[in-house]
């Protein structure tokens, strides 16, 4: 075990609608965190020691060559019993989050609404539209292992999904994403005030926003900006309105739309569009319709950022297939194949100019003050602090390197 102590859940920052913990629940879901942080940190490692020692040399004696695809080692690694032993905790852990999670919310779901039902009450700032219909990239799976994904509504008004999914992501990140799990966001907003501190976006569209995580920082950040924060899922629309309302923030408007077809939105209507962990949750068919919306809606000369973990081409085949396990035990069956896409290829599909894309890195910014200094020794498959975004300024050839903060 890590000596470095872990924060505790009851850190979190308490907004107007977010769920209390009792005792018996704070504890629940710190022993959750640290066997999670425990899995990455100690138990990790042997899985490719496992790889080297064991599998590796068994494939090429069996082949005669070294793996030559992740596929290939994973159906290899299956057989192996420290992959069989890590593999399992971590997907009971994911499931016991959730089973926590949706337990702490249920048991005082009245008040959240009735919390929520107040802060939603004819505000022009929530546009929620019933012909929408939930896509069947969202539809046809639990998206990591969360019942009822980020749209299901068990009664009227309901928004369980919301108010666990809100509670629960400290769980997986330890707290790194800082006291509201707003670090993407944070981060984004952070990179724009050091690298384009003369970038001032006048309407801002933030895509796939479920609670409002990463929209609430940038609209923060651009106080004069008009945001507009697009979901399909009614009740993380709804939550994340009374979120963003408690916190004091009134410039992001909430509204339930497709954003494979944002039709009500002027051709350049806006100066920056981000998503955030967004892309590898959008099948094949979806993600190309999205990024066609986007050119369409982004202003000539405006920024388009996605943050996402880094795409596959160039890792060796163990690191794609430690990131690829996502994939096929977390209910996310988009990941390996978005992951593997050659995005600059993609884009040009969709109108977009390949010379205008740059990579970079972007740090999620912690709270220091309840966390901590975050870790600067690299990544660990997704748990990190430090994001891979793809950007670009549209018609403007990315001649420049932009610089990670």
């Amino acid at each position: 075990m890590s000596s470095n102590a872990l924060p505790s859940w009851d850190v979190l920052t308490k907004h107007g609608v977010f769920p209390s913990g009792n005792h018996d629940e704070v504890a629940r879901l710190n022993f959750l965190t640290h066997l999670n942080v425990h899995l990455s940190s100690q138990i990790l490692p042997g899985v490719k020691t496992a790889y080297d020692k064991q599998v590796k040399p068994a494939i090429i004696a069996q082949t005669g060559q070294e793996p030559t695809s992740r596929h290939e080692v994973r159906m290899h690694m299956l057989n192996n019993g420290y992959f069989q032993v890590w593999s399992a905790l971590r997907r009971n852990t994911m499931e016991m989050r959730h089973q926590a999670a949706r337990s702490q919310v249920l048991g005082q779901i009245e008040g959240i609404v009735e919390n929520v039902d107040k802060a939603c009450v004819d505000d022009v700032n929530l546009q929620l539209d019933n012909s929408i219909s939930i896509p069947p990239n969202v539809g046809s799976v639990d998206i990591h292992c969360q019942p009822g994904c980020y749209y299901q509504e068990y009664f009227e008004n309901d928004v369980t999904v919301a108010a666990s999914y809100d509670l629960g992501l400290f769980v997986t990140t330890a707290g790194l994403l800082g006291a509201l799990s707003d670090g993407g966001g944070q981060g984004i907003a952070n990179w724009l005030k050091t690298q384009h501190p003369e970038f001032a976006p006048k309407r801002i569209l933030d895509i796939g926003c479920t609670v409002g995580h990463n929209a609430v920082p940038l609209a923060e950040h651009f106080p004069h900006a008009e945001v507009i924060a697009v979901d399909v899922a009614r009740p993380s629309l709804r939550y994340a309105h009374a979120r963003a309302k408690s916190l004091g923030v009134h410039n992001i408007q909430f509204v339930q739309a497709n954003a494979e077809d944002l039709r009500q939105f002027d051709d350049g209507s806006f100066d920056l569009i981000t998503t955030s962990m967004f892309l590898h949750e959008l099948s094949h068919q979806s993600l190309p319709k999205i990024l066609k919306t986007i050119h369409r809606l982004l202003a000539d000369g405006g920024l388009n950022l996605h943050l996402e973990q880094p795409q596959y081409a160039g890792m060796d085949v163990y690191q794609q297939f430690i990131r690829d396990w996502d994939t096929y035990f977390n209910n996310e069956p988009y990941w390996g194949p978005m992951h593997e896409l050659d995005l600059p290829k993609v884009f040009a599909e969709c109108g977009f100019d390949p010379n205008d894309l740059f990579d970079v890195g972007v740090v999620s910014k912690v709270d220091e003050k309840i966390f901590g200094k975050p870790k600067t020794d690299g990544e660990d498959y997704g748990r990190s602090p430090v994001w891979n975004a793809l950007g670009l300024w549209k018609g403007q050839h990315a001649k420049m390197r932009e610089n990670a903060a």
